[in-house]
């Protein structure tokens, strides 16, 4: 008889593209092979994850299968290819030395909330990192904010400088362990050290060193805590620079080996950090806090005057705070929570969801001043889960900075800044590379609205359809600003930055287009910007500009607000788009914000509009709500308005001299904002006269509306050459009316509310019939307004209109750069043009107009949207 011979041995050359570094993939794709006894390899490059499998076929069909069946949750596959090679015949499956490159396409993994496997050993006194406040895992932990480079390993991170420990070491390369090959593991004995400083910076570690050491240094980059020179950490150990990442250092090594002096916390080992902040909190002080991506400023949420100090510190008048709380049950006794807000608050990105406060909720009014809402938001990294165990109680936590002012991230920085505001400081030495705010999203009605795209989220690519010829970075608009870099098929949109008002911001902006832009690879050659002159990004965009370096392409604001939504949706129109906003810079020499755009991501003509009234005294009018009720009431009465109405008795002479400004046009452009008309009847409803910040008098309005109201103010739809106009006079007349009347407040504003909504989808319906077009993309930042966004939503579906409204990226200017950098990849790809008449412009306009009656307005940052 002849011998019974097995199937023959394949083998296949695997590439995989996505998020699949940071994410325990390689220890996956290892556990995968060894299962089905397949030998070879796997490694990152900078392209993203290589393997080379050799096996039986069906072996190797079901590797190929489970490589994305059973991913680790983390990742996210974008292409899987595999090339059949010769038999090698080799024996086992190891991962390979991880290889560099020239033509990157990695995609870098956010930033992850701690797992629950982590969370239970922090807690658990017989583990042995019961406390650590750094523990983590290939699950779990730091990547996007301790990333200097890739491929992702080790000495690529802000963790290179700490060597592991023998235990950590072995945990590292056993298969079997949740921490294979995960980049950031250690462990008391060998991770970073917690410290606390008080107000004079004088310090307890989390394991004693040198007693000298604690006092702000002042090295090249602007960070480092330590004493005389030096930052003890075991004998002779120093701590050099991190570069732009800040880190905890002196001026010898950044060295920590295995042996050296690591005390443990608590009664064995000195004092705890985080007992003694809990002791700051408790005693009403406000503390310093270093988490993922910045610093932030701790107050105990229950204490009305430890919050007021903060506000006064931190020169916050009145914005709201976010509050942290240890899990789901304290999230319910403070706020009302459903399904989607329960997923939002405990996924792994751990944002700020604004909820509905319940009445009686246990925080302090200095929380949320005036405001219905709480934004919540439970702990994401060991040190606040261990901050919120010990306290037991909820916790302002808010961005370490002055207002204004980006998020301080490096230490000696925020040392410097902070020093007047913080009575202590809870830091580290794990150096932070990139600043990351946190993400906030509102969740109402089953639905979730991300407000701010951030820590968590970002960098996570965005699908972008068509594909980018060329690479694209797109610059952003002034507020709330982000930036895009897109690829191909994937768009980057950078973490919140912040306004673009001052240089901090502004270096801010600049070294985060050149980081992302060396981690992934990209260089961009072709450049979006918004029209606005006087944006800093358009300027540095203009900048930029060499011959053969760079092609630039100006995409007007209310274009790029519709291309978002359509990009967001994965489609590319033609659509009819609503975009209602504070303001942005308009093609006809006026300021825009309440459009009506016949759009697709190529192009739009502006088919309608909010009938424009004067801006009297520019962007003083976005700070002095009461100011857009002069002319709103102007313009809806004349010289016919009642002597004795509220508002204008409470600005006495100074009322008749705004109007005779807006009358004249002196600094007081026209602008068809919807933002403004809500600044406006906000003030005649006596709700705010003036904004301590943006959005605070459309916010008042919106949250006094009485949601149960169906009733509705009539507005007139009139054509005015070729758009279709509301007529806003009429909304503000019967705003004053109902209120002469004896109509409460809480009536008023869910009428002008309702009116709002019905009238727009009147004029969306006649666009329809002249157009053909079935669908209406929502955006701009008034769409923040729940009760505006879902009665809208049902206007326009009653009407037999599809609507598209955001997912991924917020309607406000975070969501621009993203929609920039559509409009510029579809009008590349096509080959059409991408400046001049016919390019991103108004198709009515041949080119933008200096904006009319407002002389020296564009110097300011025009744009007021949200909360």
């Amino acid at each position: 008889m002849g011998t019974r011979r097995g199937p023959a041995r394949i083998r296949v050359r695997i590439r995989v593209e996505g998020i699949v570094q940071g994410v325990g993939f390689r220890p996956h794709v290892h556990s995968l092979a060894r299962r089905l006894r397949l030998s070879g390899w796997v490694g990152n490059d900078d392209r993203g994850v290589f393997i080379e499998a050799e096996g039986e076929p069906g072996d190797v069909a079901c590797f190929r299968e489970g490589l994305r069946d059973q991913a680790p949750p983390l990742a996210a596959i974008h292409r899987v290819t595999a090339t059949a090679i010769p038999v090698r015949g080799d024996r086992g499956f190891r991962i390979a030395a991880s290889r560099g490159g020239e033509h990157r396409v990695t995609l870098v993994s956010p930033d992850v909330a701690t797992c629950d496997d982590c969370l239970a050993e922090l807690f658990d006194p017989a583990d042995r990192r019961h406390r650590h406040p750094f523990v983590n895992c290939t699950n779990c932990g730091p990547r996007f904010t301790i990333i200097r480079d890739v491929p992702y390993d080790r000495p690529a991170t802000t963790m290179a400088g700490f060597a592991m420990c023998g235990e950590c070491e072995r945990e590292y390369l056993d298969p079997l362990d949740r921490r294979f090959h995960a980049q950031p593991i250690c462990c008391p004995a060998c991770g970073p050290v917690l410290r606390l400083l008080d107000g004079g910076l004088h310090g307890e570690d989390s394991h004693p060193r040198d007693p000298g050491a604690g006092r702000p240094g002042d090295g090249p980059d602007g960070g480092g805590l330590r004493g005389d020179g030096s930052y003890a950490c075991g004998p002779g150990a120093g701590r050099p620079g991190d570069g732009p990442g800040g880190g905890l250092r002196g001026e010898g090594s950044h060295v920590h080996g295995p042996g050296a002096d690591r005390p443990g916390d608590g009664p064995d080992g000195g004092a705890d950090p985080i007992v003694a902040a809990v002791e700051v909190l408790r005693a009403g002080g406000v503390l310093a806090v270093k988490g993922l991506g910045g610093y932030h400023l701790a107050v105990d949420a229950t204490d009305e005057e430890a919050t007021r100090a903060l506000r006064s510190r931190k020169r916050r008048e009145e914005r709201p705070f976010a509050v942290m709380v240890p899990d789901l049950r304290a999230a319910r006794a403070l706020c009302e929570l459903d399904a989607e807000a329960e997923r939002l608050l405990t996924g792994p990105q751990r944002p700020i969801v604004l909820l509905t406060r319940r009445p009686g909720a246990e925080v302090a009014g200095a929380v949320a001043p005036g405001d219905r809402r709480l934004g919540l938001m439970l702990p994401y990294t060991p040190v606040h889960h261990l901050l919120a165990a010990d306290l037991a109680r909820p916790y302002v936590l808010t961005s370490g900075n002055l207002s204004d002012e980006p998020i301080a991230y490096r230490d000696g920085d925020a040392l410097a800044r902070l020093a007047g505001v913080a009575d202590a400081f809870l830091t580290h030495d794990r150096p932070i590379h990139v600043r990351a705010d946190d993400s906030v999203l509102l969740a109402a009605r089953g639905r979730a609205l991300p407000l701010r795209r951030s820590r968590g989220y970002a960098p996570e690519p965005l699908r972008l359809s068509p594909p980018a010829r060329r690479a694209v970075l797109a610059c952003g608009a002034e507020l709330k600003s982000t930036f895009c870099l897109a690829r191909q098929g994937h768009a980057f949109v950078s973490p919140h930055i912040g306004d673009l008002e001052n240089y901090e911001t502004l270096r801010s902006f600049t070294e985060g287009i050149e980081h992302l832009r060396r981690l992934l690879g990209i260089t961009p050659g072709l450049v979006a910007h918004d029209l606005h002159p006087e944006y800093l990004s358009t300027k540095y965009a203009l900048g930029l500009e060499a011959p053969g370096s760079v092609d630039l392409t100006g995409v007007q604001h209310h274009h790029a607000h519709i291309a978002s939504c359509l990009a967001d949706n994965r489609e590319s129109g033609p659509v009819i788009g609503v975009a209602f906003d504070g303001l942005g810079y308009g093609t006809d020499g006026t300021i825009w914000g309440g459009e009506f755009l016949v759009a697709d991501l190529v192009g739009f003509t502006r088919a309608g509009r909010l009938a424009p009234v004067p801006m009297p005294g520019g962007t003083a009018a976005i700070r002095q709500p009461w100011r857009m009720a002069a002319a709103h009431l102007h313009a809806a009465y004349g010289d016919t308005l009642p002597e004795n109405l509220p508002v204008r008795v409470r600005h006495g002479p100074r009322w008749d001299e705004v109007v005779a400004v807006a009358r004249a046009g002196t600094n007081s452009p026209l602008t068809s904002s919807v933002g403004r008309l809500f600044d406006a009847v906000a003030a005649i409803l006596g709700l705010r006269d003036t904004a301590g910040y943006e959005g605070q008098a459309a916010i008042a309005l919106e949250q006094c509306a009485d949601p149960a109201e169906q009733g509705a103010y009539q507005a007139r739809i009139v054509e005015e050459g070729p758009l279709v106009t509301i007529r806003a006079a009429d909304l503000v007349r019967a705003v004053v009316e109902d209120t002469r009347a004896g109509a409460v407040p809480a009536l008023v504003s869910a009428r002008f509310h309702n009116g709002l909504a019905v009238a727009t989808a009147r004029v969306c319906a006649r666009l329809r019939e002249d157009t053909g077009l079935g669908t209406v993309a929502l955006s701009g930042g008034v769409f923040q307004n729940r009760l505006l966004l879902d009665g809208l939503t049902i206007a326009l579906r009653l009407r037999g209109l599809r609507v598209l409204t955001h997912r991924a990226v917020p309607p406000n200017d975070g969501g621009i750069s993203f929609g920039q950098a559509a409009v510029a990849a579809a009008r590349d790809t096509l080959g059409l043009p991408l400046t001049g008449p016919g390019a991103t412009l108004d198709r009515h306009a041949a080119a933008p107009e200096p904006l009319k009656g407002a002389p020296g307005l564009p110097d300011a940052p025009l744009s007021t949207e949200g909360s």
